[in-house]
């Protein structure tokens, strides 16, 4: 199965509503499809710019896929591991890019053996349960965004903080009056919160039995210090998303202890293949690991969702984007029902059949 050529396609979608947190607000989803062509199949895989995270943006990733193009072309999908070191020591960062090309060798590796892609990886589970994520806004609009949550199915969810300390902890309590006890609430600080200034948030929510059960990147990414100050000081388990990019991030962040809990995004890793080596080092280490996805299209979420279902120290699930849009232009990949996602049994990702007219 040789690569004969690489070729991309930029798509937009639309949302339901616009997606804030303390770093941005997006009123649709941009992504740059990558399709590998070979003689007997073809690999899907995307890349979606988020230049507050990755620094990526649609030129830069369209760039990038340029450059790595005449790399790979000609080499032989049977040889994975050639493939995928040259993909990844071809040029420094350009992570969404790698995954993109990433992605989309691992759909043709499924398409090669004829199995999908969570059974190549470990095949550990056959489905899997999704928080849904609470957009930052007033108090009013989240409680009522998490009650329609909840009434459609929905016992987890991902709640959107960081802007503003005083109004966050009454955003939160709105929202824990509004949906009751019985649901599960973290929340994400998109790193909007000072290490002293997250520790007082987080004791706040405590004594007023707001009862959230993890917060996610509550400082900056590259203040590892800052958060294992907030790790060390809280009960509750902080989980590590942008201070996590590369195996050699996930390591330091094990070693300094610095967190409880990893959360992999292929948009960040460069793909499945990195991915795989920080669910590794954390098992090894005896620390548990998320799967999530930036705001991205369904090939990307899809794949993630893969390796969530491969791996048992995987057990945190945040692959909600494919149910925030208001439309798809892509057929095959993961589906839904309520809070539930369901893989096909098709070989690699299930996306042979492109994209949708």
């Amino acid at each position: 199965m040789k690569i004969l050529d690489i070729r991309t396609n930029k798509l937009s979608i639309g949302l339901n509503k616009p997606f804030k947190t303390a770093l941005r607000t997006l009123y649709q989803i941009e992504a740059i499809v990558v399709e590998i062509v070979t003689e007997q199949a073809r690999g899907y895989g995307a890349a979606s710019p988020t230049a507050v995270i990755t620094g990526d943006t649609n030129s830069s990733i369209l760039g990038a896929i340029d450059f790595i193009r005449p790399l790979i072309i000609g080499k032989d999908i049977s040889n994975f591991e050639d493939i995928l070191t040259t993909l990844n020591k071809c040029m420094v960062g350009n992570t969404s890019a790698k995954a993109a090309i990433d992605i989309a060798l691992y759909d043709l590796y499924g398409k090669l053996y004829n199995a999908p892609v969570y059974r190549l990886l470990g095949g550990y589970r056959n489905k899997l349960k999704t928080d849904i994520t609470i957009s930052l806004n007033t108090p009013d609009e989240m409680a009522a965004d998490s009650l329609k949550a909840v009434n459609e199915g929905f016992d987890n969810l991902k709640v959107k903080v960081g802007k503003d300390s005083d109004l966050d902890i009454r955003r939160m309590q709105v929202i824990r009056k509004a949906v009751g006890d019985k649901v599960k609430i973290k929340v994400d600080a998109n790193q909007g919160y000072e290490p002293k200034e997250a520790v007082c948030v987080i004791k706040r929510m405590e004594q007023k039995d707001i009862n959230i059960y993890l917060m996610e990147q509550p400082v900056h990414g590259k203040d590892i210090d800052g958060l294992k100050f907030v790790t060390n000081n809280v009960n509750i388990p902080i989980l590590a998303d942008e201070s996590v990019f590369s195996p050699a991030d996930a390591m330091n962040i094990i070693n300094k202890r610095a967190a409880d809990i990893i959360n992999i995004k292929l948009m960040k890793t460069g793909g499945i293949y990195n991915a795989l080596k920080i669910v590794s080092l954390a098992e090894t280490a005896g620390m548990k690991c998320m799967i999530g996805s930036m705001m991205e299209s369904n090939i990307g979420v899809t794949a993630a969702a893969h390796l969530g279902a491969a791996k048992k120290n995987i057990i945190e699930v945040d692959l909600d984007v494919p149910l925030l849009c208001s439309e798809s232009q892509l057929v095959g990949g993961i589906s839904y029902h309520k809070n539930n996602i369901l893989f096909n049994q098709e070989s690699g990702f299930g996306f042979g059949k492109g994209l949708s007219s």
